[in-house]
Formats: structure tokens, C-alpha cells, sequence
């Protein structure tokens, strides 16, 4: 079983660490790490990576295609029976110049993967999460299966001191010609949103763009992230970045509190997952109270000022 995992900031993304967790239940884990860096290595050892491949791409160059374009070569050479990656930008890309380099499959959006004798099974969701799909991979190994997030949940386990090989990139062309010409990164506080125990969310429900201070006055009192439809993004009242949903992150936090949100599918398959789910919302048919393990019908506009007085 292979992982591919991108490093972040000199450790790996925290979905690569989901995935290998998921992937040694299977068989025999390598990682093929996107970066160099040592400590990385050693928390994919820690997470039961028996080999990690590493790629060092070029200063400023998009590393997709030549990622593809060595894991293509490695993966002939190595004949792995399925190679997972996650749901980021980079994952999807490399997992796409893959596909079309061996010419096989790739099914996406998995929320499971297991073998039935040779065979690799995915399941994922369809409409919103209300039908479950099993797909059999028919094709040639290696199968390729990009998972969501917050499927799995990481955990250090079948520890290694890993052998670690290194595998240059290949030259690819113009495909691989694409240079990053510059970095912004958004300025935030607090929790990330995907990685937060508690995350407070709002929707339409709060009425104006000003009114969304609510949720940040509630997510700092409770250590939390704040979240929102994507009404509310679409809106301009917050960035994409907080949008939870179909089209937005996915979040499993020990406590979701979604405060004026309808409940519409697009945004539970984003959230329907977390702990411990309270909801705020006037109407009493709203189908969020569906899912909500604690329902409060009121005006969140009169709620949560209580609620923040009760929290001192």
C-alpha cells in the first residue's frame, strides 16, 4: 500500500498521516513523501510507513507533473497494489498526471477502501450523502483512490525506523515547466478549521455581514474555529477558507455548533460527522435539528448573548 503525502512546513499534511493510519490495516505501508525533510520521515515511520520514497522538487517549480512522472516509474518498478492520496489541490493533481501516465482509474471521494480477495473496494457517498456507493477496481493494479477528509482518523501505530529512498524527479517537459511565481498566505487566529475540537458555524440565519462577529465572540470564548455555509461565503461576509460543505471542508470536531444554519445537504456532508452537534435556529422544522444531538429553537440573536454571559 502506498501513501502519497505532501510535506507542509517540514512535517507531513496531517490527511497523509489519516491515510496511512487507514492504509497499514491493509498490508505493507510505504509513503511517498513530497519533501525531504528528516522529522517528516520519522513521523511517517511513527504512523507505520515501512519505506518512505522521497521527492525533492525543484525552488519554485509546481511539483505535480513531476511527481507523476516519478511515481510512474516507481510504481513499475515496485508493482504497489493501491496508492491512496488525499483531497488537496496538490494530491488531486498528481493523482489525475498519474492516472493518465498508467492508464488506470482513479476513484475519488472515498470514505473507506478494503480488499475483497485481489480486489479493491471503495466506498463513498452520493447525493449529499444519502445513498452509498461500493465500487469494485476491475483495472490492473496499481488502484488509484483519493479519499475525503476526516474519513480516517490519524494515529501513530505499527512503528518504523523506515528505509528511505530517494527518487529524483524526472524531466517532463512543458508539462513540468510551470514555475510559482508567488506565496500569499492568509492571515488567521486561532484553531484551523479542519483541525479544531470545536468549531462554531453560521449561516443566512445570522442576516448581516456585521453579525458574524457573534460567531467569533463564541469561538473565543471556546477555544474554537469558526465556520460557514457557503450562502454565507457566497455572500462575502467571510472567506472561502471558512466555508464547510460539499464544495468547502470537510470537519469532524468533538463539538460542531451551527448557529442559524438551515441544514440544507450541501453543507451537512461537510459536518453531519462531528461529535457532538448543537443547533441554533428559530424554525423548529429546520432540517439541521435532524442531525443536531441538541436542538435550541430560538432567535441565535437572543441565544447566543446568553450563552456568551453564561460563559463569562
Amino acid at each position: 500500500m502506498w501513501v502519497f503525502v505532501e510535506e507542509t512546513n517540514g512535517a507531513p499534511a496531517p490527511a497523509g498521516l489519516e491515510l496511512l493510519t487507514k492504509a497499514r490495516d491493509l498490508g505493507d505501508t510505504a509513503a511517498v513523501l513530497l519533501g525531504q525533510d528528516q522529522a517528516a520521515v520519522a513521523d511517517l515511520g511513527r504512523y507505520g510507513a515501512g519505506t518512505v520514497f522521497t521527492l525533492a522538487a525543484g525552488d519554485g517549480t509546481l511539483p505535480a507533473a513531476g511527481a507523476a512522472a516519478a511515481m510512474a516509474e516507481l510504481a513499475a518498478a515496485e508493482a504497489p497494489d493501491l496508492i491512496m492520496f488525499a483531497l488537496s489541490y496538490t494530491d488531486r493533481d498528481v493523482a489525475g498526471r498519474l492516472s493518465a501516465r498508467l492508464g488506470r482509474p482513479v476513484v475519488s471521494n472515498a470514505t473507506d477502501v478494503r480488499f475483497e480477495g485481489d480486489t479493491v473496494v471503495v466506498v463513498n457517498e452520493i447525493f449529499g450523502g444519502t445513498k452509498v456507493v461500493e465500487t469494485a477496481i476491475r483495472a490492473d493494479p496499481p488502484a488509484l483512490v483519493i479519499a475525503r477528509p476526516k474519513s480516517f482518523t490519524a494515529e501513530p501505530g505499527g512503528e518504523h525506523s523506515p528505509t528511505v529512498t530517494e527518487v529524483p524527479f524526472p524531466d517532463t517537459g512543458h508539462a513540468g515547466s510551470a514555475v510559482i511565481t508567488a506565496v500569499h498566505v492568509e492571515e488567521a487566529t486561532g484553531p484551523k478549521l479542519e483541525e479544531a475540537d470545536i468549531v462554531v458555524s453560521g449561516g443566512r440565519g445570522l442576516g448581516a455581514a456585521e453579525k458574524f462577529e457573534l460567531m467569533d465572540q463564541l469561538a473565543d470564548k471556546l477555544g474554537a474555529a469558526t465556520g460557514a455555509t457557503r450562502a454565507v461565503v457566497d455572500a462575502g461576509w467571510v472567506p472561502y477558507a471558512k466555508q464547510v460543505g460539499q464544495t468547502g471542508k470537510t470537519v469532524k470536531p468533538n463539538l460542531y455548533i451551527a448557529c442559524g444554519i438551515s441544514g440544507a445537504m450541501q453543507h451537512l456532508v461537510g459536518m453531519k460527522d462531528s461529535g457532538t452537534i448543537i443547533a441554533i435556529n428559530k424554525d423548529p422544522d429546520a432540517p439541521i435539528f435532524d442531525i443536531a444531538d441538541l436542538g435550541i429553537v430560538g432567535d441565535l440573536h437572543q441565544v447566543i448573548p446568553k450563552l456568551l454571559d453564561a460563559l463569562g
